[in-house]
């Protein structure tokens, strides 16, 4: 599944409203601010944070900026 630019700019953290960037290799949206990743699973975005996994500062610092 590959997000477009279009639905990207629609979705939001749940946390804090912030962006969400799309990881391909992943299949993930990553909310930096809060350190989140949201799983995509059969081209849904799953935006509960029970489903979110923490990142790790080295995680952050290994994603394309």
């Amino acid at each position: 599944m590959a997000l477009d630019e279009r639905t990207l700019a629609l979705l939001a953290c749940p946390v804090c409203k912030g962006r969400l960037v799309w990881l391909a290799q992943s299949k993930e949206l990553v909310c930096r601010g809060d350190r989140m990743a949201f799983p995509v699973r059969d081209e849904i975005p799953i935006l509960m944070t029970s489903a979110a996994r923490t990142l790790s500062t080295q995680d952050l610092e290994q994603m394309p900026k």
